[in-house]
């Protein structure tokens, strides 16, 4: 199986953990999701000017592309990855924490840099709502690239003897 497709899936696996532990978070806690994403769709929006539209469906399109930005930082982390893990294979606790902070940080970083969060002002229970999911993302990621990756190695074909 190619890199990249390993890659994707692994990174759709991870993403959908991290999804389902954000959503139990949210249910247990009864907390509102973030609005983040959809306030970095915003800035984004404004920087190479286009118009989300109005009203409701600005909102709905906020939210959408919020989404599919979560989505994308899953796909990218996983694919950064597995080109790395191509040359070195790391164990599993050095993979977890890898695919982990790379999935943080390329959440965190840009909607830093657009002004959206400051993780510096975050409480400890903030930090844990952020850690928690990515360590999620690490752990499924990680589990599912190995798994593709062992199970397309090539099976050595025995060679029929002459006699």
């Amino acid at each position: 199986m190619h890199t990249l497709v390993r890659g994707l899936i692994a990174g759709a696996a991870g993403t959908s953990a991290l999804n389902a532990v954000t959503y139990l978070d949210m249910a247990i806690r009864a907390r509102p999701a973030s609005s983040t994403p959809q306030q970095a769709v915003d800035k984004m929006a404004d920087l190479v000017d286009v118009d989300l539209g109005e009203g409701e469906q600005a909102d709905s399109r906020r939210e959408a592309l919020g989404s599919l930005l979560g989505y994308g930082t899953g796909a990218g982390a996983a694919l950064c990855f597995g080109l790395a893990a191509e040359r070195w294979r790391p164990s599993w606790p050095v993979g977890v924490l890898a695919l982990t902070a790379l999935a943080m940080v390329g959440s965190n970083a840009p909607l830093t840099l657009l002004g959206t969060t400051d993780p510096r002002s975050w409480s400890a229970t903030d930090w844990i709502s952020d850690v928690v999911p990515h360590l999620a993302y690490g752990v499924t990621a990680y589990a599912a690239h190995r798994l593709l990756s062992t199970s397309v190695t090539p099976s050595r074909r025995r060679r029929s003897r002459p006699w």
